[in-house]
């Protein structure tokens, strides 16, 4: 049995689109990367590859699963197998599948780490809010620089006593070995043996990682005195490494997803502020330098990265030099920069959420011509310091990938450093073939792939067909002749297509707050489950999601939508990577060509969740009213006949205030 650490690192280290990669030639079409499908002959591409779900799905022949099971379909691989094999790809050691003592008690080892981490935040967080010491200087700290309760909560922040070992005692009273305390770097020994707490006096802001489980803490001292600093971090250990780890990232990375974008911050309160200014999409480096494995962490949920920077001129210089790299790996960055002796998080309690928020959304500039901005004001009318900075800013341009995007920055940089596009073009070749020289590699841009020769994308795919050799002979054909078999095939079709799109609803919106009839702190989720409670779902599959739904919402979990699309039920999870995927997407000339703007479900999410909640209550109204007219018909006894009226002109009413709220929310 493979260790489930192991299976964790394999499910964040992969990549859809690698994955796939290998076995299908992927091209990018609106939000997703498509290709024909390996499992069915096809000619047209029907198969769809989702980066930001993790996800495939074939709207041909229907099969969908993520990298393992992709894996396992494709090479008739067990679960184990399929693992095995996607650890080798990404160089990710497997220990033994063999259960032998020693395996065990490692795995016991690791997870005690874990169990520890999750103690100490509790006791940091206890005493913050009931410790005598914690509500005096800890929580009075966190009020004073305007952070709200609901903030401190949500990131478990805490306060750790001005004792020497006060972490330690309530930790071995509880059952913790003091080793493990020791290796996580909660604790500290010293040279006669002694034992003693790491974080003292210090308020604490406790590390997620990916999934969710804290890794390790940042502590930040109160005192003024020079000779104690400010922050202390965890050390590197078993379970933490800060290179591959964004504050944050965990309760960022469905709003990066959202907003299709990455605010990147230095510290810990920056991004306390930005959430608290209605900013969730935020993440920061926590005081360490950018690195690649960070940068890529990012990449796995957006493309586009825009960085606040503090503003003073010397962080914003040092910054700049440690951007180049995020060009690198593809990404597209823009900055914010604050006035002068602001950071975001002194900025946003000086000038409110509001307009921290609108300030942001204003002052968004790209980063190569910010960079260009900044540095030709140092260098001025000084002839040699402007070549110096013509050619950094070349080499920034140099990094990115993408040579159509290199070329748009090489034409603006032309007007804005008053030098010829051809001089700097020239340049921008010379540090390539520079560069090419030195990796002694062949490719000099990945841009070139993707363009054909009239400099477009080149794009020869046919639209998407759902038949692509014919519709089948029975398309139209219903399951017993005659009027009335046909009529109840559709109404079984109709409810079958409602309580899917409920369940979608539920999967794309679910975690998204209501924003509508001055409803505060609920979740749509939530808001669908209360709604639906007096209507029974009849499909099967259908009636599993809801049932879990409701299940976890009872026992205080809202789920996600990754918890269908890996449920052990593979009916399940098709059908929810059938619901959270499409084949179409919207072409962006209906708005740059045709100046036609459609508009996007989720700008008016009250008409699409009521839509999809009474459009179902709608159709199961229909059905009970035919269900009635039916027993009316054959109804002899008076008495039997009155009751039934009166429940026929009952649903008949509902029926119509259910007709006329769609079409005011609908039209709205």
């Amino acid at each position: 049995m493979i260790n489930q650490d192991t299976i964790s690192k394999i499910m964040e280290t992969v990549r859809i689109e690698e994955v796939v990669g290998d076995f299908v030639s992927l091209k990018k079409r609106g939000t997703s990367l498509i290709g024909n499908c390996p499992f069915h002959n096809e000619k047209t591409p029907s198969f769809h590859v989702s980066v930001a779900k993790g996800i495939y799905k074939c709207f041909g022949c229907g099969k969908g699963g993520d990298s393992v099971h992709f894996i396992m379909d494709h090479e008739k691989y067990s679960y184990p197998e399929a693992l095995k094999f996607l650890a080798q790809k990404y160089n990710i050691e497997v220990e033994e599948t063999v259960q032998s003592p020693q395996n065990i008690e490692a795995q016991n080892a690791r997870e005690s780490l874990y169990i520890v981490s999750e103690f100490a935040a509790n006791f940091f967080a206890n005493e913050l809010w009931t410790g005598d010491q914690g509500r005096a200087i800890g929580l009075s700290y966190f009020k004073e620089r305007g952070f709200r309760e609901d903030i401190v909560r949500k990131f478990q922040l805490g306060y750790s006593p001005d004792v020497w070992d006060a972490l330690i005692q309530h930790a071995v009273a509880a059952g913790h070995k003091e080793e493990y305390l020791e290796k996580t770097g909660l604790s500290i020994r010293n040279d006669k043996g002694k034992l003693y707490d790491r974080f003292r006096g210090r308020v604490m802001f406790p590390i997620h990682n990916f999934t969710g489980r804290i890794i390790g803490f940042g502590g930040r001292t109160l005192k003024t005195d020079k000779n104690v600093p400010k922050y202390v971090n965890s050390p590197e250990s078993e379970i933490y490494h800060k290179s591959n780890v964004l504050y944050g990232l965990f309760q960022a990375k469905k709003a990066i997803r959202d907003a299709d974008n990455c605010y990147l911050v230095e510290g810990y309160a920056d991004v306390l502020a930005a959430h608290q200014a209605g900013i969730e999409n935020v993440v920061a480096s926590s005081g360490t330098s950018l690195t690649t494995e960070q940068i890529r962490l990012i990449g796995r949920f957006t493309e586009n990265v825009t960085i606040l920077y503090d503003g003073d001129a010397a962080g914003i210089k040092a910054s700049l030099r440690g951007l180049d790299m995020i060009l690198e790996e593809g990404l597209n960055v823009k900055v914010v920069s604050f006035p002068d002796g602001h950071d975001p998080d002194s900025y946003m309690h000086h000038v409110g959420s509001g307009a921290f928020k609108k300030y942001i959304e204003e002052n968004r500039k790209d980063f190569i011509l910010y960079k260009a901005n900044i540095l030709l004001k140092e260098a001025g009318t000084d002839p040699i310091k402007r070549a110096g900075i013509i050619r950094d800013i070349v080499e920034s341009i140099a990094k990115i990938p993408d040579d159509i995007k290199a070329s748009i920055f090489i034409k603006e940089c032309s007007g804005l450093l008053q030098v010829e596009e051809r001089i700097l073009l020239s340049e921008l070749n010379k540090i390539r073939m520079a560069k090419f020289r030195k990796s002694g590699s062949g490719q000099s841009g990945a841009g070139n792939s993707a363009v054909g020769s009239s400099g477009f994308p080149a794009q020869n795919q046919n639209p998407y067909q759902p038949y692509p050799d014919g519709p089948p002979d029975n398309l139209f054909e219903v399951p017993g002749a005659g009027a009335e078999a046909a009529e109840a095939a559709a109404a079984e079709d109709s409810d079958l297509l409602q309580e899917q799109e409920v369940v979608r609803l539920l999967l794309a919106y679910g975690h998204e707050l209501v924003s509508w009839d001055k409803i505060d702190n609920m979740y749509i989720g939530s808001f669908i489950m209360q709604n639906l409670a007096d209507v029974s779902f009849t499909d099967p599959v259908c009636k599993k999601i809801i049932d879990t739904y409701n299940e976890e919402i009872e026992n205080g979990h809202l789920p996600v939508a990754s918890q269908f699309i890996n449920n052990e039920d593979r009916k399940i999870v098709e059908l929810a990577i059938t619901l959270s995927t499409s084949p179409y997407s919207l072409s962006e000339n209906w708005y740059n060509k045709h100046n036609i703007y459609v508009r996007d479900e989720s700008v008016n999410l009250k008409a699409t969740v009521l839509g999809g909640i009474f459009h179902l209550k709608k159709g199961k109204v229909a059905r009970m009213l035919k269900d009635i007219s039916r027993e009316i018909k054959t109804e002899a006894d008076p008495v039997n006949l009155e009751i039934l009226m009166q429940r026929f002109m009952f649903m008949k009413t509902v029926e119509r205030e259910i007709s006329k709220f769609l079409g005011t929310v609908i039209l709205k």
